[in-house]
């Protein structure tokens, strides 16, 4: 029955944008810097607000993988450089958000990848990675993205790829690697990036948020 009811609960939210909408940071432990980029969340939300005309609360919550909060945001982001562990309570918290209607996106700041995917194969041990397909829809709209991911931060010389869980054909957890959108999202001052470079990962990052909110 709570399941059912915070499906419920997730699945309205996901469904209706209000100031009752609210993302929130993933807090993980393991060592890596899961509060990187602290200006992204905020700066993403604000340009989703005013561009795509959403309604989200401007306040990013922060909420760590076994807590019972992660329920109240539909829209969970992680992030950082390093080293991710899940424990047995996490894992089982982590699966049951998901499956109840959350979604979690995991930017790859710079080697986080093979620690989330490790981390991800203990939360669903039978759901296989998927690479999405330049003609998928995330990138068709708002805004058209015909080369798929755009490249950011340069790391290793590397394109850009997406990667994501599908449960019952529902994608619940997106990975962006190699392409570094939280960064574009920072103020300027951070990376001085040019406005181009960030209206990309700022427009790429809308169609995540219209994307997950509109499936």
């Amino acid at each position: 029955m709570k399941i059912i009811i915070l499906s419920l609960f997730l699945m309205f939210s996901l469904c209706s944008f209000s100031q009752d909408t609210q993302i929130a940071l993933l807090r993980y432990r393991g060592g890596g810097d899961w509060y990187s980029n602290p200006t992204s969340l905020p700066n993403l939300v604000k340009f989703c607000n005013q561009s795509i005309k959403t309604d989200i609360n401007p306040n990013i919550a922060t909420v760590e993988v076994g807590s019972p909060d992660i329920f109240n945001y539909p829209f969970v982001h992680m992030t950082g450089h390093g080293n991710v562990v899940f424990n047995d309570s996490e894992i089982d918290n982590l699966r049951n958000y998901l499956l109840a209607g959350g979604f979690l996106h995991v930017d790859d700041n710079y080697g986080l990848k093979d620690f989330v995917m490790g981390q991800m194969q203990k939360v669903f041990p039978d759901l296989q990675w998927t690479e999405l397909p330049y003609s998928h829809p995330i990138f068709q709209k708002p805004y058209h993205f015909p080369d798929g991911l755009p490249k950011i931060h340069e790391h290793d010389n590397k394109p850009p790829q997406a990667f994501a869980l599908f449960y019952e054909g529902r994608m619940i957890c997106l990975l962006t690697y190699e392409c570094d959108l939280g960064d574009g999202w920072e103020d300027q001052r951070v990376h001085l990036d040019s406005e181009e470079t960030r209206q990309k990962a700022l427009k790429m990052g809308a169609n995540i948020i219209e994307y997950v909110f509109s499936n």
